[in-house]
């Protein structure tokens, strides 16, 4: 199971699963005890309670999938690249002289002998929507403009024909509808696909996620072969699945993720997704395009809002094809000439150490501009990586650890402990607790009249509402970010149109995307054009003022330790501060479990530790759920801003998706120039910072009612007694001591 991993790391990962047996071993004899001794017609609340968490805690698994994001255009490189690293040389199609498909491609590891994959296509419904809009979007232009087959339409038309043959992007959207398909769509929208070697599966998977040219378009799909290269259009995302690898751990789940979203509503959901889910993103760029190009850049922002807004907390610059190299040219061009370089090996990794360099440089510039200076991702040693999947193999001119494949095994191995460890001692945590209740459950009336009269609940109910004041403070900090960026927003706004949705150099061809841009509410997103977001960018004026402020706030990570022992003032942390929501919360957990140990020692009865212990890690798992609960609501308090204007935009997108004819494409322009300057005038942006805000108060109220309702149950359950629930209660001393000697165990390692 862990042959991916070295000899140490190996051990370390057989004293988790240990761990892991020996928890799952205590939690299912305390569920048994307690089933086998109490009535079920008599049981009370809490009992049920108790048995509840410990079956939902005993089959829950101890490690999240680890989503890793290969995020990048086509011909980047991204499936040689994956290919390499799970050391299968030709598994995923690589693109050559046909275009893969744009589809989110997801693969894992699994226990199963088999290597497997499941085809997920749209349903009959997304699919009618894809088809309407492609229907628009190959229509013939106005008389005023000249046809000009584009990239975007030449794909349009090959999915048209691959569906429904010859000549099908001259039929009107209703006469394709009434129109039989070429292929048949299975009644699952599923097709798996299996195969005993990785190279049986590769062969069965290529037809499907393959576009295909526009071979026999004319002709039926006559047999299975040319049907499975017709169904490339439906395809809605691709789930892959390989055994157990020697060179990646089970858990790790990569997603090659399209550089600019899809044109199908559906599929563009989910590429957002896909980002926005994601542990660790790597940006995938070749290297002629990473020194010439702004591809990347562009994929590096859009990384950049994941990290802001969604799981991620790691992002890297993997450079693609580093191989790449001739050799008389590099040193024609080469600006060290004092340093002599003779061959292909040693221009290869001069240029790659100047690349990393550069694009190091360019990332952090980018990564400061939104982050404390004090982040952890700003002081890793690595942020971009020079690879060849090509040398990895044939070590003609670099080694494979040159190659840096093995630095990118390297790197998911570490991403792997870190969050086993993490995940781990939150799972022994909160089984220690919940064994704690069950002995809890067990204390005498004077124990429980003690804390009854303690105060504790009311010391509690106080330290809430001084916590949320402290929120309001924290959140407060943005509202003066906010207001600067609203106003940069209204000065700004017809600037930012001119520059999506305006050309200097004609406009052929064009009036189809400005078209496909109304039709999907401001949004444009395709494989050949850099996507188009009209409502992200009205809205780029406010993030750009409210970023770093937005990135202080959420912020998961303690400082760097080089960093604050550089900056003993870091607001981190000074006592009392409300720069951050997660200091808010340590402090309220620290008082309030200060305040348990004060009532603890005052306890006349005896040194009650069970009830102390439950107390302090109840309180703990309650921050802890908080705390990730805030880690998957701050994207809805992100993108509040695009989506609040996409939502003011929306009838007028529609009105100027109407314009046909001549001179449709500076009438659906003027129709949108107007409007945005209308609804600027009425408030657009106001309205834009006020859903913000309103997503930040949900996000406050959510955090206070969980502490309330939580700590509220805890303290109930906590102060129940056998006498009170009139149930005899199972001895779990045996139990409760095996799990505490785990949990101390896991807490020194």
């Amino acid at each position: 199971m862990y042959r991916a991993f070295a000899p140490k790391e190996q051990e370390l990962l057989k004293t988790y699963e240990n761990m892991e047996s020996r928890i799952r071993k205590v939690l299912n004899t305390t569920y048994k005890k307690l089933t086998s001794s109490l009535s079920q017609d008599t049981i009370s609340h809490e009992i049920k309670y108790l048995k509840n968490r410990l079956l939902t805690l005993k089959e829950k698994s101890s490690l999240d999938p680890i989503y890793i994001g290969l995020f990048g255009s086509t011909g980047a490189g991204k499936s040689s690249l994956f290919n390499a690293i799970i050391e299968q040389q030709l598994f995923l199609p690589v693109s050559g002289n046909q275009a893969c498909t744009s589809c989110t491609v997801q693969v894992s590891s699994s226990r199963s002998k088999n290597y497997e994959a499941k085809i997920h296509l749209l349903s009959l419904q997304e699919w009618k929507e894809e088809l309407k809009n492609l229907v628009e979007l190959v229509r013939t232009p106005g008389e005023e403009e000249e046809e000009e087959e584009e990239d975007d339409v030449g794909e349009a038309v090959q999915k048209l024909r691959a569906l429904y043959g010859r000549d099908a992007e001259t039929r009107s959207y209703e006469d394709l509808l009434r129109a039989k398909l070429l292929v048949n769509i299975p009644a699952a929208n599923c097709i798996p696909l299996m195969g005993a070697q990785a190279e049986e599966l590769s062969d069965k998977l290529d037809p499907y996620i393959r576009s295909q040219s526009n071979k026999n378009e004319e002709e039926p799909a006559l047999d299975e072969e040319k049907a499975k290269m017709r169904l490339w259009p439906l395809i809605k995302y691709v789930e892959v699945t390989i055994p157990q690898s020697d060179v990646i751990p089970e858990g790790v789940i990569f997603m090659d993720i399209p550089g600019t979203g899809d044109y199908n509503s559906k599929r563009d959901e989910m590429w957002k997704e896909s980002i926005n889910k994601c542990s660790v993103i790597w940006v995938i760029s070749d290297i002629e395009r990473v020194l010439g190009g702004k591809a990347h850049e562009v994929l590096l922002t859009e990384s950049i809002k994941a990290y802001q807004g969604g799981m991620c907390s790691d992002i890297a610059l993997v450079v693609t094809k580093s191989d790449k190299l001739e050799l008389k040219e590099y040193l024609r061009e080469r600006k060290e000439k004092n340093k002599p370089v003779e061959t292909e090996h040693e221009a290869i990794l001069e240029r790659n150490a100047f690349v990393k360099e550069k694009k190091s440089d360019g990332m952090k510039k980018k990564l400061r501009r939104i982050l404390p200076s004090d982040s952890e991702i700003l002081n890793k040693a690595d942020l971009v990586y020079t690879v060849s999947a090509k040398e990895y193999w044939q070590e003609k001119h670099i080694t494979k650890e040159e190659s840096e494949i093995p630095k990118l095994r390297e790197y998911i191995r570490k991403i792997y402990l870190k969050e086993k460890e993490k995940l781990l001692m939150d799972y022994v945590a909160e089984a220690f607790g919940i064994v704690l209740l069950a002995v809890n459950l067990n204390s005498t009336g004077d124990m429980v009249d003690h804390y009854e009269q303690s105060g504790l609940e009311g010391f509690v109910k106080e330290k809430i509402k001084a916590l949320e004041k402290e929120i309001e403070k924290c959140f407060a900090q943005l509202e003066q970010p906010l207001n600067e960026g609203v106003k940069k927003a209204k000065l700004s706004h017809q600037k930012t149109f001119s520059q999506l949705l305006t050309r200097d150099t004609g406009y052929r061809g064009f009036h189809r995307i400005l078209k496909a841009v109304c039709q999907k509410n401001g949004v444009y997103a395709s494989r050949i054009v850099t996507r188009i977001d009209l409502n992200c960018a009205l809205a780029q004026p406010i993030y750009d003022k409210i970023d770093s402020t937005f990135a202080n706030i959420f912020r998961r990570e303690e400082p760097c330790p080089t960093q604050a022992a550089k900056t003993p003032s870091l607001l981190w942390i000074q006592k009392g501060t409300s720069a951050s929501l997660k200091p808010c919360l340590d402090m309220f957990k620290d008082s309030v479990q200060e305040k348990i140990g004060e009532v603890g020692i005052k306890n006349p009865v005896t040194s009650d530790h069970c009830k102390l212990n439950f107390f302090t890690e109840e309180t703990n798992i309650i921050l802890r759920t908080i705390e990730r609960e805030i880690v998957k609501k701050k994207m809805a308090v992100y993108e509040s801003l695009p989506l609040s204007i996409q939502s003011d935009l929306k009838p007028y997108y529609e009105e100027a998706a109407k314009n046909q004819g001549p001179r449709s494409c500076q009438r659906m322009q003027n129709t949108l120039r107007e409007s945005i300057e209308k609804k600027a005038e009425d408030g657009m942006f106001e309205t834009a910072k006020e859903k913000m805000k309103m997503q930040l108060q949900e996000l406050k109220d959510y955090i206070v009612t969980k502490l309330q309702t939580d700590i509220s149950t805890m303290l109930k359950l906590a102060l129940s007694h056998q006498e009170k629930l009139t149930e005899k209660l199972p001895d779990l001393q045996n139990e409760y001591q095996e799990i505490e000697r785990i949990h101390k165990t896991l807490q020194r390692k």
